[in-house]
């Protein structure tokens, strides 16, 4: 029995000891608060960051920093999963709160978010770049005051005729068959988070943006 005893005495230091360790990274999903965007293009980057805390038995509930976070463990470290409160186009204060607060550098924050230039069920890995005209990654940009963070950009499908307004068809509810396109591609995009926060976007980016 002492056996058994020693055991429990030992996960429950572990456990003392991994809530020591700093939080070393954010996970930051796009969207909208608010049911009415709930199916939309634009929360992809919400569902996303919900499948990724359900992956590591978490909910992120914790109303703080101008969002909804909760903390997580996620190949090993620990950090921060997080949902921006402030709408899509002022997603940057959310982050940046968080960033400042734990001091987290760009290459530390990677950020889940909808992109019209793929089709529901792919997505891209990129190390970094520009806003490439999405208003939430502007946002980002500008309050970090940096371009170098790492994001994955998650297909939702393009305006189904040049003259369709943006704004209105991002903010339309996904189909059926791309809603389930893209929730098939989930399990993916966690895999991809676990390779990132563990260090290896390379091996992400070349498994895994297809």
């Amino acid at each position: 029995m002492a056996g058994i005893f020693d055991l429990f005495d030992k996960i429950k230091a572990d456990r003392e000891e991994k809530a020591k360790e700093p939080i070393s990274f954010i996970v930051a999903g796009l969207g909208n608060p608010g049911t009415k965007y709930e199916r939309t293009r634009h929360n992809v980057g919400f569902i996303a960051a919900d499948y990724i805390a359900t992956k590591v038995s978490a909910k992120i509930d914790r109303a703080r920093f101008d969002s909804l976070c909760c903390e997580v463990t996620i190949a090993g470290r620990r950090g921060l999963l997080l949902k921006p409160t402030t709408y899509m186009n002022n997603s940057g204060i959310a982050i940046r709160h968080a960033a400042d607060f734990y001091k987290i550098a760009p290459e530390n924050i990677i950020v889940l978010h909808d992109e019209i230039s793929f089709e529901p069920g792919a997505f891209r890995i990129r190390r970094k770049g520009s806003a490439g005209g999405h208003n939430g990654l502007k946002s980002i940009i500008a309050h970090l005051g940096s371009e170098d963070f790492p994001r994955i950009k998650l297909g939702v499908g393009a305006k189904p005729h040049p003259e369709y307004d943006l704004a209105d068809w991002v903010l339309s509810p996904m189909t059926d068959a791309g809603m389930k396109a893209f929730s098939d591609r989930l399990e993916d995009v966690f895999s991809a988070v676990e390779l990132i926060v563990g260090g290896d976007i390379d091996g992400a980016m070349s498994r895994y943006s297809h």
